[in-house]
């Protein structure tokens, strides 16, 4: 649970900065991701990115190995570019639903 109330906590802070529009928690099937919503389409600047690596928190694309050049790049939403980043720090450790 102190790994959930940190990366909340870190989602807070980082709506809090002008070019994010929202931020939050969300879980692929084994991992905790981290969405983050800009108001821009100029990509991730380098500052929150750096912030982001500080709470082992990496670009879905790169973890992944899409073979997309945006390393966390999902799409737009409206006027907004979503970005999703993996908790590589507890990756592979969460489990949505079991198979049987």
């Amino acid at each position: 649970m102190e790994r959930t109330a940190e990366l909340r906590g870190l989602a807070a802070d980082l709506r809090e900065r002008e070019v994010v529009a929202d931020a939050w928690l969300a879980k692929s099937f084994t991992d905790r991701l981290l969405v983050v919503d800009l108001a821009t389409d100029a990509g991730v600047p380098a500052d929150l990115r750096e912030r982001l690596h500080d709470h082992d928190l990496y670009g879905a694309n790169e973890v992944y190995d899409t073979g997309e050049s945006a390393p966390s790049f999902a799409g737009s939403v409206g006027d907004a570019t979503r970005h999703q980043f993996v908790d590589v720090r507890t990756r592979g450790d969460h489990q949505s639903y079991v198979v049987e």
